[in-house]
């Protein structure tokens, strides 16, 4: 059906429901003159006069009686289910692909989408988690998290979480033996829990800063590990001191079951970022999801 002949149809129903110019108008938001030039332009184009005007009242003729019977019912059904489709588009749905580090997605990703996801029962969410820096549009993922320092300049990069610092830990039976080290140099003396990071193309070395002097360390020891929860449960056993994420040390060290070294040495960094291509269309669902993984410390 022609965009005009819908409209010309609306606009008789409103007049003949209304059985008033005024209303009607009101109702559409529109001047009683376009009404009624729509009205007589329906009416020329049908050959039949449709509503009975005087100076007091409009009322539908047979015919218009019959048009508004016929044809009312399934303007009605039309505008329901356009009703609905809007309310689909305000529904926000669709699954986002995200692709972290383990420590990025138990910290900052879970927390947030533990309180999101509950309220969007139509927004699915798949994480992916992956060491390497992954090329998430050629790996077909909406999203990433790196840390700031890291995200490319071509991305839109959202912060979700503070600075981090890092820390150096082990258990108060691995020191019962061992000095403390008092500068990063001395981890050589030490048994170290390693991490092997594809990013890194081998065992990750530690990273220092003190005084504007950075300082990298290849530590060696018996364990190397690519999880974090491993290289926790291994300092826990007192094998070794481990490098973590301060925040995934801080409770164990404030019940004593870690005892931090060389803290001064472990400057803030630029923490995580969500990131995806400047170019990207973003969904309703999309876009509630950034709002809701936004950092606003």
């Amino acid at each position: 059906m022609p965009r005009d002949n819908l409209n010309e149809l609306t606009v008789f129903l409103a007049v003949a429901r209304e059985q008033s110019f005024t209303r009607a108008a009101a109702k559409l938001g529109v001047s009683q003159s376009a009404l009624s030039h729509t009205v007589r332009a329906l009416e020329e184009r049908l050959g039949v006069r449709l509503l009975t005007r005087t100076t007091r009242s409009v009322s539908p003729t047979e015919a218009g009686e019959r048009l508004a019977r016929t044809v009312g019912p399934r303007l009605d059904e039309i505008e329901t289910e356009l009703a609905a489709l809007s309310a689909l588009r305000e529904k926000p749905a669709g699954t986002i692909r995200i692709t972290a580090g383990e420590h990025a997605a138990d910290a900052m990703l879970w927390p947030a989408l533990a309180k999101f996801l509950p309220d969007y029962p139509d927004i699915k969410v798949e994480i992916i988690v992956d060491y390497s820096l992954t090329d998430i549009v050629a790996e077909r993922y909406d999203a990433g998290v790196r840390l700031g320092e890291q995200v490319a300049r071509d991305m839109i990069a959202v912060r979700i979480g503070p600075d981090m610092r890092m820390a150096v830990v082990g258990s108060p039976a691995y020191f019962a033996t061992r000095p403390k080290p008092r500068v990063p140099q001395d981890l050589t003396d030490h048994n170290c829990i390693n991490l092997r990071l594809p990013t890194y193309g081998g065992l990750y070395a530690w990273e220092f800063e003190k005084a504007g002097r950075e300082l990298k360390v290849r530590v060696e020891g018996q364990l190397v590990f690519n999880t974090a929860a491993l290289r926790m449960n291994a300092v826990l056993a007192g094998l070794g001191l481990a490098y973590l994420p301060e925040d995934q040390a801080r409770t164990r060290l404030a019940d004593g079951e870690l005892v931090r070294v060389l803290a001064d040495w472990c400057a803030p960094f630029p923490g995580y970022h969500l990131y995806y291509p400047s170019r990207r269309q973003a969904t309703p669902a999309f876009s509630l999801l950034v709002d809701a993984l936004r950092y606003r410390g």
